[in-house]
């Protein structure tokens, strides 16, 4: 029996850390790690132990033999990997060779404790709030600007992925870390400068994320019904900054989503999911209602090129293909599909849909009874129609129109970062310049995730970015190029009481998570979100 990696799979490489044959691939030494969809078990070379499993952060791992469902075929996708590629000759017991040691990082055994702000609580920020916990003696201060932590993982992750939402108990260990000042519903720019950030600390880590969506500049794109995909999720969600009737399906019989990423995936999977299976998770009580009265019965995936560049990744594809219920439907409108699709490569999303029945739509005739998912290749929005609210889209269809009726429209085209007040910005990439994870300019001030990198990789992509900021932080500290802060160690935390009065310490974060998780079990829920700021601050000071 042997282990394989599943859809859920975060790509941080804990697995491979503690995997006692190097049968996980590719490693963070190798060149595909960061380019591959997911990580692989070799099953000619696992020994089942079950280390990776019990390590993984995601609970994406498990034995060939338990698999069931959609899981099912990811015994093969980990053997696909493998198929061409012969491990290197190694000396002793392992088939594959191990790297040569390296140590990337040399402290000095006198290295003095430094004081580090991380701002931002998602995946990015906690990897080197972790990364410096354990590795260094610093005293790490989180700040966000929301009153509960988790970032992406809370308000980004869908609720029936799980699996994916069990990375924040990872990171929700460190919370009360002896070591850890928390300091949430803190917004920099607003109750504390950048400056008065800095001041206090002798280095600050902005991992502030992509907060805005990408628009496109087409007429109608404001009219209601027009709404961007990241302000869906979060609606479903529970974000306490999207209004709990921000979304109406109950008019809505076909939804058109420009994109096909994993985001467009997951919207369109969530529109036309049975509510019955959404009930079990932590989804907000206003989107469970909103979708047990929801008219959606069609949800179109505009994609302006062609299937071979479809922009979702091959195992969020698969599980959609097992949707309960739903159909998928290529719409065979333009001539270059079909080929495409018979032609792709095994393993890619394009070669997931040759068993997808093809058809040329009829756009003119309202949805059908049942519920389903169209693919629309090599067609791109032009414009969104109605008068006083969202009533059709028209788009490109070869070489001339079409008009697609419906009654709402997402954009899922990407996420943008935001300047930081204090910070240098390139508008161009949505960024903030940076050497290393160092902000250019800003001495002791650095970056990690998204508004370093842009807009790209999963969760576990942000473990070995975060990986290269504190590393370059640590040197910079070990070089003495670190301004040392002038107030004490407690005086940040009295600056921020004095200017908000709801500032959420670590206490206050654990009493939200226990309110929460109380109100879940009533219907045998994980938990049951605050919706609202206010409601959230009562809830941490429901410990008083």
């Amino acid at each position: 029996m042997t282990y394989a990696i599943t859809q859920t799979c975060c790509s941080d490489a804990t697995c491979v850390s503690v995997c006692p044959v190097n049968c996980i691939h590719p490693t963070p030494d190798e060149p595909d790690f960061g380019r591959t969809e997911m990580l692989y078990v070799d099953p000619r070379t696992c020994i089942d132990c079950g280390a990776c499993a019990d390590a993984c952060p995601v609970d994406a791992i498990f034995p060939v033999d338990s698999l069931s469902g959609a899981n099912e075929e990811y015994a093969a996708v980990n053997a696909a990997y493998y198929a061409d590629r012969e491990p290197e000759a190694a000396d002793g017991p392992n088939f594959h060779a191990w790297g040569a040691p390296s140590f990337a990082r040399s402290l000095p055994s006198d290295f003095a404790p430094i004081r580090v702000a991380v701002v931002g609580t998602g995946p990015a920020g906690m990897y080197a709030a972790e990364d410096l916990l354990l590795h260094t003696n610093a005293e790490v201060t989180l700040v966000d600007r929301l009153p509960v932590a988790g970032g992406l993982v809370r308000y980004g992750v869908a609720p029936d992925h799980p699996g994916t939402k069990g990375v924040g108990d990872t990171f929700s260990r460190f919370h009360s870390h002896p070591r850890v000042r928390m300091h949430l519903g803190v917004e920099v720019g607003k109750d504390v400068t950048a400056e008065e950030l800095a001041a206090h600390h002798d280095a600050v880590i902005y991992a502030v994320g992509a907060a805005a969506d990408r628009r496109l500049g087409i007429p109608g794109e404001d009219l209601p019904g027009g709404i961007a995909a990241t302000s869906f999720v979060s609606w479903y969600n529970a974000h306490p900054e999207v209004a709990a009737d921000a979304v109406d399906l109950s008019r809505a019989e076909r939804v058109v989503v420009a994109g096909n990423g994993n985001v467009a995936l997951d919207v369109a999977r969530i529109l036309v999911a049975d509510p019955a299976g959404l009930a079990g998770t932590d989804i907000a009580d206003h989107a469970l209602a909103a979708l047990r009265g929801s008219a959606v019965r069609e949800v179109v995936l505009l994609g302006r090129r062609g299937p071979e560049d479809a922009a979702c990744t091959a195992s969020e594809l698969l599980a959609l293909k097992h949707l309960p219920g739903v159909d998928l439907v290529v719409d065979d409108h333009d001539p270059r599909i079909g080929p495409a699709i018979e032609a792709a490569a095994p393993g890619g999303p394009a070669a997931l849909l040759r068993d997808v029945r093809r058809e040329r739509v009829d756009w003119s005739r309202p949805a059908g009874e049942g519920r389903r998912i169209v693919f629309r290749f090599h067609s791109a929005p032009l414009e969104l129609t109605g008068s006083e609210a969202v009533a059709g889209v028209r788009v490109t269809a070869g070489g001339g129109e079409a008009q697609i009726p419906a009654g709402l429209f997402l954009r899922a085209i990407g996420y943008r970062g935001l300047a930081v007040p204090g910070l240098p910005f390139d508008e161009a990439s949505g960024t903030v310049p940076h050497e290393g994870g160092r902000v250019v300019g800003l001495s002791g001030t650095y970056v990690v995730g998204w508004i370093k990198r842009g807009p790209s990789g999963g969760i576990g992509a942000n473990r070995t970015c975060a990986a290269e900021t504190v590393g370059t932080l640590l040197a910079d500290a070990v070089a003495g190029a670190l301004p040392s802060p002038a107030p004490p160690a407690k005086a940040f935390g009295r600056l921020v009481r004095s200017r908000n009065r709801h500032a959420v310490d670590a206490r206050g974060l654990a009493a939200i998570d226990r309110a929460e998780r109380s109100r879940g079990r009533a219907g045998g829920r994980p938990r049951v979100k605050f919706g609202t700021l206010p409601e959230l601050v009562a809830a941490a000071r429901g410990r008083r």
